[in-house]
């Protein structure tokens, strides 16, 4: 059985989300969750997926979304983020089905400073709801990773519950990603803080199975936002397994993997630690700053190449009279853009598993 047999191509909503999280444990793979900032990024993604037969996560960040709308609007209460994700998301809705593929909306890190952002997207979903019976967004995240425990899960329960009456997926994180991704930095953090303790992972389990069962955890083993020298990040993906062995045993169940993990700071990860991770439940991935360091190569690359071209509206190394206008149009460097990304995001496709899972 494939997966369009559990869950149709498009958008793909609540239920459907933890069947396809169900099917990525039962079959070992993960699903990378790519960053977007642009419909150009965003096809980018789609397109890799496409040409993999597998499903794929479009995600959001505060940054970005404020991005998609314009850096030129003002963004003081949040609110070019909250248009710019929304426009992100409908944007999505409308060429994902042409694609084929099981595809997920997603929000990233939303801290506790900016939950008049998540508000904003939750609204929106329970308009969206309300008009066809399903939210917009297919699943948000909350990061209250640098709140105490006990608040963090209290905000994020709270939320649960409204979430859970749009059958809208909630990701949270338990324990502190490193490094430094839009605008959050946390490169001076504790380090014992990036790894989190079995017993805290339960405490989430527990609370918000009181609520319904459509979540994930993001727990940190040593993630890391960005890119770095070899040996800079020491990732430790084995505490994974021990955070499914101690939920296992606390609510008495044959799965072995009882909890959806999920895997932040995705980029510059060896296939060992991503194959270990897998191994231990983790259904999704976040890929970032190796996908924009992709388009940015495409970009590079083709600027490089055409430098000639590309330095007068008229005139190049064929001739004085010679046109450029179809060197720097930018539906042809845009392009090439995204063509080296969609082969980035290919590769994180096959380094998960993921590949004519369909």
């Amino acid at each position: 059985m494939g997966l369009l047999d559990i869950v149709k191509p498009g958008i793909v909503i609540g239920d459907d989300v933890k069947k396809l999280f169900q099917y990525a444990h039962e079959h070992n793979f993960a699903i990378p969750a790519i960053n977007c900032t642009s419909t150009s990024t965003i096809n980018a993604a789609l397109e890799a997926a496409r040409d993999n037969k597998c499903p794929i996560i479009i995600q959001f960040s505060h940054g970005g979304s404020q991005f998609v709308a314009g850096k030129g609007l003002d963004n003081s209460n949040q609110q070019a983020s909250v248009l710019g994700a929304i426009a992100g998301a409908q944007y999505v809705r409308a060429v994902a089905p042409a694609y084929g593929i099981p595809v997920v909306i997603h929000s990233d890190h939303c801290a506790k400073k900016i939950l008049a952002w998540f508000d904003g997207m939750l609204e929106a979903d329970e308009a969206y709801f309300k008009a066809h019976g399903e939210p917009l967004f297919s699943s948000h995240m909350l990061d209250l990773s640098i709140e105490t425990k006990e608040e963090n899960i209290d905000i994020c329960v709270k939320y649960m519950k409204r979430m859970a009456a749009i059958n809208c997926w909630l990701e949270m994180e338990i324990g502190i990603t490193g490094g430094e991704e839009d605008g959050v930095n946390n490169e001076d953090v504790d380090n014992a803080r990036l790894y989190t303790q079995p017993e805290d992972v339960y405490d989430v389990y527990t609370a918000f199975s009181e609520v319904g069962d459509l979540f994930s955890i993001a727990a940190s083993f040593g993630n890391v936002h960005g890119s770095y020298a070899p040996g800079s990040v020491v990732l430790h993906p084995e505490l994974l397994g021990k955070f499914q062995a101690y939920t296992k045993e606390k609510i008495g169940t044959d799965n072995d993997k009882p909890l959806f993990l999920v895997f932040h700071g995705g980029s510059g990860s060896t296939k060992e630690e991503i194959n270990t991770a897998v191994g231990f439940g983790v259904c999704k991935m976040n890929v970032d700053t190796d996908t924009q360091w992709a388009y940015c190569v495409g970009l590079r690359d083709y600027f490089d190449a055409k430098a000639d071209y590309l330095k007068t509206q008229v005139g190049n190394p064929e001739g004085p009279e010679k046109p450029n206008k179809k060197y720097y149009d930018p539906r042809v460097f845009i392009r090439a853009a995204e063509v080296t990304m969609a082969e980035r995001v290919q590769q994180a496709c096959k380094d998960l598993g993921m590949v004519n899972v369909l």
